[in-house]
C-alpha cells in the first residue's frame, strides 16, 4: 500500500457516519463559482515535466488595477471541494463573531471560543489579520475574496503548476497526478494536508440486502481487474456486476489504484468511468447490481458502504467497531491536499493570502466546521501542528 510520506501514526478522531452527508456535497456544488475548470474529465493529469513554471500571472500579490490583495483562487478535486468550498463561503461571508451559526461557540457558549481563537472579529478579518491584512469589519466584505472551482485532482494540480490558480485541490498525491518525483514535488510545491478521507467501497442497496455486506481486498481487486464478474462468485445473487470507476485524472481514482491495486497506473476493467463523486453516488442508487468507490462525504440513501477484510483485519463503516474505515490504519485512508506553488514571488511556496486562508482549516474551528461537519476525518493535533509549520510566520 502506498502512503504519502511523513504521515503521522496518531489515531484519527471517530465520529458518527452520517448517511445524509451527501446533501452537503451536492449543496456545495450548487454554489460553485470560478474561472478555471469546466468540471469535465481531467485526463491523465499531464506529465508534470520537471515542475518548471508556466504562467504565474495573477497568482500572488495584488489584483490588476486594484490596490487590494488579489482573490485567492483554487480548483480541483470534487472530494476536497466540500471542504474548500464551504471554507470559501464562510470566508467571503465574513460573518461577525456574534453570528454563532457561522463562527459557532465552544461548550461553554463563548463566541468563537475554539482552541486558540478568542476574538470579537469577523471570520475572514480574524484569520487575515494574523497575516497582516487590514480588516474591514463588514459582513460580506472580507479583506480579500476567495473563489473555488470544481474539476478533478489532475486538473487542479495542472492549474497550480501552470500558475492558473493559487491552490490546487487534490485527493491524490501530486506526484501521481503530475507523474513527478518526490524531489520534484518538494522543489516546486508545498503540500498542505487539511483532512483525511476513509474512501469506502459502496454497493447498491439490493446487493447489500442480498448478503454482500463484506468483501476481501482480493475480491475487490478481482472485481476491478475483470476476474470476478458475477455477484454469485462473492456470495451474492446470480447477477452480473456493474463496475463503476472514477475518471482518469481523478484523485479518487489515483488513490484507489495506488492503495487497492498497488499502482497508480494499474489496469482496471470497469463498465463506466464517471467524473465526480456525486455521479458515482447516483449510478449506484439507480442500479441494483453496482459497485463503486468514492469519497466518504458522498454516502447516502440507496447505497451501502461495505466492510473490507484486508489480510484478516476487517474494517467496518461503523465508527464504534474495533477496526473502522475511520482508522488511520485503514488501507484506503488518504490525505486531502491543497497544493501551493513555489516560484520567484513566493520562494517559500505559500504567500500571506494563501496562508491566511489555509490557516483557517488548521484550527479546531476549521477542522470541526469544514472537515468533520462535511463527513471527513479530522487531523490529529500533531498533524495540525506539522501543517501549520509549513505556513509563513504570522505578522
Amino acid at each position: 500500500m502506498s502512503r504519502d510520506s511523513g504521515r503521522q501514526a496518531d489515531a484519527v478522531s471517530r465520529r458518527k457516519y452520517l448517511l445524509t452527508s451527501a446533501a452537503v456535497g451536492v449543496a456545495g456544488l450548487a454554489g460553485c463559482s470560478g474561472n478555471s475548470g469546466d468540471g469535465g474529465d481531467g485526463g491523465d493529469g499531464g506529465d508534470g515535466g520537471d515542475g518548471s513554471d508556466g504562467s504565474d500571472e495573477g497568482s500572488n500579490s495584488m489584483s490588476s488595477g486594484s490596490s487590494g490583495p488579489a482573490t485567492v483562487t483554487a480548483e480541483g478535486s470534487s472530494t476536497v471541494y466540500p471542504i474548500s468550498n464551504k471554507g470559501s463561503s464562510y470566508w467571503n461571508s465574513n460573518s461577525p463573531a456574534s453570528d454563532g451559526e457561522y463562527w459557532g461557540s465552544n461548550d461553554e457558549g463563548s463566541v468563537a471560543g475554539w482552541d486558540q481563537i478568542d476574538t470579537d472579529q469577523n471570520i475572514a478579518d480574524y484569520f487575515a489579520s494574523l497575516y497582516g491584512f487590514e480588516t474591514t469589519g463588514e459582513r460580506s466584505n472580507p479583506p480579500f475574496a476567495t473563489r473555488v472551482a470544481l474539476s478533478h485532482s489532475g486538473t487542479g494540480c495542472e492549474a497550480v503548476r501552470d500558475g492558473l490558480v493559487d491552490i490546487g485541490n487534490s485527493s491524490g498525491p501530486i506526484t501521481a497526478e503530475l507523474d513527478i518525483s518526490e524531489d520534484q514535488r518538494d522543489e516546486n510545491y508545498v503540500d498542505h494536508v487539511v483532512g483525511r478521507d476513509g474512501q469506502p467501497v459502496f454497493v447498491s442497496q439490493s446487493i447489500y440486502d442480498s448478503g454482500v455486506e463484506q468483501l476481501t481486498g482480493d475480491q475487490i481487486r478481482g472485481i476491478y481487474q475483470g476476474d470476478i464478474t458475477n455477484w454469485s462468485d462473492v456470495g451474492g445473487p446470480d447477477q452480473e456486476i456493474y463496475v463503476v470507476g472514477r475518471a482518469e485524472g481523478s484523485g479518487t481514482d489515483t488513490s484507489f489504484r495506488l492503495n487497492m491495486l498497488g499502482d497508480a497506473d494499474a489496469p482496471m476493467d470497469v463498465d463506466t468511468r464517471l467524473g465526480q463523486n456525486q455521479q458515482v453516488q447516483q449510478v449506484l442508487q439507480d442500479n441494483d447490481n453496482a459497485i463503486g468507490y468514492m469519497a466518504l462525504a458522498f454516502s447516502g440513501s440507496g447505497i451501502q458502504a461495505i466492510a473490507i477484510d484486508f489480510e484478516g483485519t476487517v474494517y467496518r463503516p461503523d465508527p464504534d467497531a474495533e477496526n473502522t474505515i475511520f482508522d488511520s490504519e485503514y488501507p484506503l485512508n488518504r490525505d486531502l491536499h491543497m497544493y501551493t506553488r513555489i516560484n520567484e514571488e513566493t520562494p517559500d511556496g505559500t504567500d500571506m493570502r494563501e496562508a491566511a486562508f489555509l490557516n483557517m482549516f488548521l484550527t479546531d474551528f476549521g477542522q470541526k466546521t469544514f472537515v468533520e461537519d462535511v463527513n471527513y476525518i479530522t487531523l490529529p493535533t500533531s498533524d495540525i501542528e506539522a501543517e501549520r509549520e509549513k505556513l509563513p510566520d504570522q505578522a
